[in-house]
């Protein structure tokens, strides 16, 4: 229940940073206060086998962290990067934690130099 009520709480259009060839982003559609969960993440793991045979348009959905393929279904897979983000991933709790408050219409950004495996 709760992540269905996260899950209202953004929705995804077309977005204004625009780092995905789809050109979508993630909007809030409520104010978070800083610390606060924005999106609990739905992550499926892949092997290297499925890795390979998923389309290149979908392999973008995906990152390696530790050794283990991660699939980003939406919408998580379209919070974009960017110099100035108000959310950070946390793996441990599995969700996008915002940074500061957040304004209702505000698009989520995670660090654009984050690091992943691949």
């Amino acid at each position: 229940m709760e992540s269905e009520q996260k899950a209202m709480s953004v929705e995804i259009k077309k977005s204004s940073i625009g780092q995905f060839k789809d050109g979508l982003g993630v909007f809030v559609l409520r104010d978070f206060k800083k610390g606060e969960v924005v999106i609990l993440y739905k992550l499926t793991t892949v092997t290297q086998e499925e890795y390979m045979r998923l389309r290149d348009e979908e392999k973008d959905f995906t990152h390696k962290r530790n050794g283990i393929i991660y699939y980003y279904p939406d919408p998580e897979r379209h919070v974009n990067r960017y110099k100035d983000p108000n959310v950070y991933p946390d793996f441990e709790r599995g969700a996008d934690i915002a940074l500061r408050d957040i304004t209702m219409g505000e698009e989520l950004s995670i660090q654009e130099d984050i690091a992943e495996d691949f």
